[in-house]
C-alpha cells in the first residue's frame, strides 16, 4: 500500500503497534458486503460492516455485524440498555463520524461510541472491516483490536427462517 493511500485507520493501528493487512479494491461509490467479501475472496461470515445508531435517549451507539446479515434493533437496544434504537440517518453519518456510508470504520471516529461486535466475530482469529474508505479493508485480529477501541459482543442479527 503506498504512503498516500494509508487510511486514518491504518495510522491509528500503527501508531499502537497492531498488525494488521490493509486490502484495496476499485470502487466508485458504496458497494455491497457481500461484493466486498467476493472481492476479498472471504468468507461474508468474516467481513463486517459498521452502522451507526441512535437511541431513544439520543446517546449514539456502533454496531458491527457480518455483511449480509441484518441488525436486530430490538437486540440492540437490549444491549445498550435502551428502550429503543434506530439507524441514524445516512446524511448525518460524515458529520457524526467523520466517515462516509460505505467506509464507515469502528477504529477512529470523530468521537467514540459504545461498541459492540456481532458475537459471530469470536468465531475468526481476525475479522475484516472498512479501513475507513470506500475501497479499502483492513484485517485485524480482535485480540488486537482490544488495545484500540472498547468493545463488547452480543447477538445481534436477525435470525433468518
Amino acid at each position: 500500500m503506498a504512503k498516500n493511500d494509508k487510511t486514518n485507520v491504518g495510522r491509528i493501528l500503527e501508531s499502537k503497534k497492531i498488525s494488521f493487512q490493509t486490502y484495496h479494491y476499485e470502487a466508485t461509490g458504496a458497494v455491497s458486503g457481500k461484493e466486498v467479501a467476493q472481492v476479498l475472496g472471504q468468507n461474508p461470515e468474516r467481513v463486517f460492516k459498521t452502522l451507526v445508531t441512535v437511541g431513544k435517549s439520543k446517546q449514539h451507539y456502533v454496531f458491527v455485524i457480518p455483511v449480509e446479515k441484518e441488525l436486530d434493533l430490538k437486540k440492540a437496544a437490549a444491549v445498550v440498555g435502551e428502550k429503543n434504537i434506530e439507524m441514524i440517518p445516512q446524511k448525518e453519518l460524515l458529520g457524526l463520524t467523520g466517515y462516509v456510508h460505505g467506509g464507515c470504520s469502528p477504529i477512529g471516529m470523530k468521537k467514540f461510541f459504545q461498541t459492540t461486535f456481532d458475537a459471530s466475530a469470536q468465531n475468526f482469529e481476525s475479522v475484516f472491516f472498512s479501513a475507513g474508505k470506500i475501497g479499502f479493508q483492513v484485517e485485524v485480529r480482535l485480540s488486537d483490536l482490544e488495545k484500540v477501541i472498547p468493545f463488547q459482543f452480543s447477538a445481534l442479527t436477525v435470525q433468518k427462517e
